[in-house]
């Protein structure tokens, strides 16, 4: 079963950046679509970014395209987010997420454990 393990959340400032990498337990992630949802207090979670297994087709939600940028190294099974010019308002935790498939906005079946991201002002 495929597991995954997301690490670099943390605690910056407003119009920081900060880089999240969630790491896939089977070589086979590449047959796997990867996404990041986000879960602020109070609030549903969201879709954040996807990303298809083999080309690297990419889509973003409103609020974080052109400062977000989700990437994958399917040679070490890791799917990437990298997030710029951050806001208080991307405080949230982060989750990684995965589908056997194409990439999509919802139906995940596999999920990670989430990471915290804290933007002060």
């Amino acid at each position: 079963q495929l597991q995954l393990v997301e690490s670099g959340g943390g605690l910056v400032q407003a119009g920081g950046s900060l880089r999240l990498s969630c790491a896939a337990s089977l070589r086979t992630a590449s047959s796997y679509a990867m996404a990041w949802f986000r879960q602020a207090p109070g609030k549903e979670r969201e879709f954040v970014a996807a990303i298809s297994g083999s080309y690297g087709r990419t889509d973003y939600a409103d609020s974080v395209r052109g400062r977000f940028t989700i990437s994958r190294s399917n040679a070490k099974n890791t799917v990437y987010l990298q997030m710029n010019s951050l806001k208080r308002e991307d405080t949230a935790v982060y989750y990684c997420a995965a589908r056997f498939g194409g990439p999509a906005r919802e139906q995940y079946d596999y999920w990670g454990q989430g990471t915290q991201v804290t933007v002060s002002s």
